[in-house]
């Protein structure tokens, strides 16, 4: 079987956040989920030895615990575009809304398509994006592996992440990979079953869920005062 698109998984240690690399290999195309300024060097290295053109930087939400790598990779790589939902509250290139599509390689035989679905509770901003030809999704911080994102702050809403997960994320084919932001255990991926199934919290009533989720009493993130208002901007805090 011959290969038509790239797909690696990158890991930054100190928020421990995945970020994802995607690329059309008829065109050299290539987009890039939630990268981290403190990676972004490391991550334009890679594209360019693969010989690929970013043409999206993608954030999943407005992150709170780590700096958003947009903005860098957008100097380092010319032509890059950023990309965020359009109830995000931040900053970026291309706006995108509930069911719409992000295509790479549209010039080539091969283009990588993902689809964007609003998942917030989060935040308001929150999307997942699907790989319907990989059978994958990217949750963000909505789905982690045996998790979920925090609802306390940033717009957080327990009842709001349950209806985005059991709507548009459990709707899913149970096949389906989830490629989570983050994981705090070394676990890379997981399945949509294995959440349906083994998730502590996703395996709960809507009520049972949001008594969980208003009683965690979690730490202030923190890289909560840097990284909020610089991923408002792209990432870049000179550029208002």
């Amino acid at each position: 079987m011959v290969a038509t698109h790239i797909f690696r998984q990158l890991y930054e240690p100190v928020s421990s956040t995945y970020t994802y690399l995607l690329a059309d290999l008829t065109t050299k195309e290539a987009l890039i989920i939630d990268p981290v300024i403190e990676t972004a060097e490391r991550d334009a290295k890679l594209i360019q030895q693969l010989g690929l053109k970013l043409r999206y930087a993608i954030n999943t939400h407005v992150h709170a615990d780590h700096v958003t790598g947009s903005g860098k990779l957008k100097k380092l790589l010319p032509g890059c575009k950023s990309v965020l939902s359009n109830q995000s509250g931040g900053k970026a290139d291309v706006y995108v809304e509930d069911g719409e599509f992000i295509k790479i390689g549209e010039s080539g035989k091969t283009p990588l398509v993902i689809e964007s679905r609003a998942t917030p509770g989060h935040t308001n901003g929150c999307t997942s994006f699907v790989w319907h030809d990989y059978g994958a999704v990217f949750t963000g911080d909505a789905v982690l592996i045996r998790g979920c994102g925090r609802t306390d702050f940033q717009q957080g809403s327990a009842d709001k992440l349950y209806t985005s997960i059991q709507t548009k994320i459990f709707t899913l084919p149970d096949h389906y990979l989830v490629y989570p932001a983050h994981d705090y255990t070394g676990q890379t991926c997981s399945s949509i079953l294995e959440e349906k199934t083994h998730n502590p919290r996703l395996t709960k009533s809507r009520e049972a869920f949001i008594e969980i989720m208003n009683n965690l009493k979690l730490d202030y993130p923190k890289q909560i005062d840097k990284a909020l208002p610089a991923n408002i901007i792209c990432g870049l805090q000179g550029e208002i």
